[in-house]
């Protein structure tokens, strides 16, 4: 497993956007494909973006695609999410998730998580 720990989050108006960052750290962690996920309140956690541990290939979910990019560095083990165009119902604890090699979309698949970080999209 890989440490992951979250950066970035914060208060943000309607319309605007935001950067998350996501850094791995241990053996191997740059081999590690990388995802972002949401979770709001009452709310199942969402998926939103994937990407190879290349820094290639990336996949969206619906809800957001057009509005967020997924980017990755290869051989360095940090995961960027840009997200613009920000809405009230993109409040949520933003988690970052890393898995071996391939690329994943589900939960399921992801062996190591980071704590979170919360994004408040509010007048």
């Amino acid at each position: 497993q890989v440490h992951l720990a979250e950066s970035g989050g914060g208060l943000v108006q309607p319309g605007g956007s935001l950067r998350l960052s996501c850094t791995g750290s241990g053996r191997d962690s740059n081999q590690y494909s990388m995802a972002w996920f949401r979770q709001a309140q009452k709310k199942e956690r969402e998926f939103l973006a994937s990407i190879n541990w290349t820094g290639r290939e990336p996949i969206y979910g619906d809800s957001v695609k057009g509005r967020f990019t997924i980017s990755k560095v290869i051989h360095e083990s940090t995961v960027y999410l840009q997200m613009s165009s920000l809405e009230p119902e993109d409040t949520a604890v933003y988690y970052c998730a890393a898995r071996p090699y391939t690329i994943a979309s589900s939960a399921s698949d992801f062996s190591s998580w980071g704590r979170g970080t919360q994004v408040t999209v509010s007048s």
